[in-house]
């Protein structure tokens, strides 16, 4: 009976929000909000927003780094793949990339910032042996006009994620065996995967790809502390505008919020013209005979770009916690000239609050939300009927639709039901995008388990409750617990939602640590953004040590 509550309880969490805070955005788009004193419907917040100065640059900024972010990350993923999939190398670089997800988008974009700035990491290694520079050089390289830092600080957080969904793909087609036919036909290894292979693994992998399109069209903290300034992109505007003490701004931001969906659509309609092209170019080659079978530096680039990703957010990394520990650090030593923990101290106490709420909604939501996937799982096996298309588009809609699109209606709503800047309301929020991580994650191991030990425990007058607690539940330990650390970080990087919801009142390392990127001092910046890194790490470390020590004599009871 508990079961038939699962699907119920994903649908409604999935939708209600998104559907209602569309609702509470589209109103007073249209100069509907009564509270404000917007009671005809008009088009003056729409008139008001394409006044606003370089307002269609913001939004061409936007469309292009959804475009340009989706376009190289899954290009990379898919001529890594081809070019080294089977191979040791892809199985190493595969577990270089995998603890990268767990990093949120602001921890990347701090590392990367603090990699490529002016005076960051790289210049210091060069200066003054190479450039000669004995100070930072006049360069504008964070915050640059076209969006190349924030483009390639979603890059590389986006490469590992599209490589997961790949490689949850690849099964599917049963690469090895394909490899072989078609390296038997004379195909390069590259051209072979593009004909053969990715027809069959691009339509598993699409959604997904809409999502980073959705996402890097909209994002607000990777582009606060990468992106350009003059204009910033459009959400970056927008979340400006609702923040804004002036009431009446509320209207100018929903219309742009209005904009801003459309955006994100326009990349979306675009991108699917782009699938049709590649389509007819790679069907158009692999007819007129062509092999490519000198692929060589091909393969090389494609295996150097991963390299770079990966390497970047190490050494960005590294760079943080260097800063997080600095004393005195003059350009353009390499390293400082002392360590020491006096920002810790200074830094800690202020710490504890935005620690406590972000520890207490990440373990309440991804508590939660692995409770729902179970029951939804659980009702699938009794069911004997696995969710369709339809469930899939459901599962992506808060990563499809824009977060600026709905967030700002999903706050006016907490705001008349006096929930506004609650731990409640929080913890909704964040389950809104902990659950469909959380499903996607835990899909896959639940199919696997062997429904065999289940008609075991059932022939033995087990029922189902016991065979789930004393089977199921200690057999998929491992990759519950792994669910539950995806869940955790995915909590902890979320930015948009705790501003919005908790207004300023509830905040987490997040919310902090993008707040101090306006300001200079990087040694209290790297504490809290190395905080970012930590706590995601400190979940996986958790779901890999318990396992360990629940099964240490048992090393077979696991999936």
């Amino acid at each position: 009976m508990l079961t038939r509550l699962g699907p119920i309880l994903a649908i409604g969490l999935l939708t209600v929000p998104v559907l209602f805070g569309l609702a509470g955005t589209i109103l007073p788009a249209f100069g509907y909000l009564p509270a404000l004193g917007g009671t005809s419907f008009n088009l003056a917040p729409f008139q008001r927003l394409f006044a606003e100065p370089a307002i269609f640059m913001s939004a061409l900024m936007s469309l292009a780094a959804g475009l340009v972010t989706a376009a190289f990350s899954l290009l990379t993923v898919m001529l890594f793949t081809a070019a080294w999939g089977g191979t040791r190398i892809f199985v190493r670089i595969q577990h270089l990339l995998s603890p990268l997800l767990s990093v949120p988008h602001a921890a990347t974009a701090f590392a990367l910032a603090f990699l490529i700035a002016p005076s960051g990491l790289i210049a210091r290694m060069i200066s003054p042996e190479l450039t000669g520079w004995q100070r930072p050089p006049d360069l504008l390289i964070i915050h640059d006009p076209l969006g190349l830092s924030m483009m390639a600080g979603l890059i590389v957080k986006e490469i590992p994620f599209l490589l997961l969904v790949t490689l949850a793909a690849l099964p599917q087609v049963k690469p090895a065996r394909m490899r072989a036919l078609i390296a038997s036909m004379g195909y390069g290894r590259i051209s072979g995967f593009v004909f053969g292979l990715w027809p069959s693994i691009y339509p598993q992998i699409r959604l997904p790809v809409f999502a980073v399109i959705a996402f890097a069209t909209s994002v607000v903290d990777v582009a606060a502390i990468l992106g350009p300034t003059t204009p910033a992109p459009l959400a970056v505007r927008l979340v400006n505008w609702m923040n804004d003490p002036d009431l009446s701004m509320r209207f100018l931001a929903s219309a742009g919020a209005i904009l801003q969906l459309g955006v994100t659509a326009a990349a979306v309609v675009i991108w699917i013209g782009l699938e049709r092209i590649g389509a007819r170019v790679r069907e158009r080659l692999a007819c007129a005979g062509r092999r490519f079978r000198r692929d060589g530096v091909l393969r090389l680039g494609a295996l150097a770009v991963m390299l770079a990703s990966a390497g970047a957010i190490f050494a960005g990394m590294t760079a943080l916690a260097l800063w997080s520990v600095a004393g005195l650090w003059q350009y353009p030593d390499v390293l400082p000239a002392r360590f020491e923990l006096r920002n810790w101290m200074r830094v800690l106490p202020n710490l504890m609050e935005p620690l406590a709420t972000t520890l207490s909604v990440a373990l309440v939501s991804t508590v939660i939300a692995v409770v729902i996937a179970i029951l939804c799982f659980a009702r699938e096996d009794q069911t004997a009927r696995p969710p369709g298309r339809g469930a899939l588009t459901v599962l992506y809609l808060p990563l499809l639709v824009p977060q600026v699109a709905f967030l700002f209606g999903l706050q006016l709503l907490f705001i008349l039901a006096g929930m506004e800047a609650t731990w409640t309301a929080l913890v909704f929020a964040h389950l809104v995008f902990v659950l469909p991580y959380a499903w996607l994650s835990l899909r896959d191991p639940w199919r696997a388990f062997d429904r065999r030990y289940d008609q075991i425990a059932a022939g033995l007058g087990k029922g189902p409750v016991r065979r789930f607690f004393i089977i199921r539940l200690p057999m998929l330990a491992r990759p519950l617990l792994a669910v539950a650390a995806i869940g955790f970080s995915v909590s902890i990087g979320l930015y948009l939602p705790t501003v919005l919801v908790g207004a300023g009142r509830l905040t987490t390392i997040t919310t902090e640590a993008v707040a101090l990127a306006s300001g200079g001092n990087r040694r209290v910046i790297g504490i809290y953004a190395f905080m970012q890194m930590l706590l995601p790490a400190a979940g996986f470390a958790v779901a890999t040590i318990v396992p360990a020590l629940i099964f240490r004599r048992y090393r077979d009871m696991h999936v």
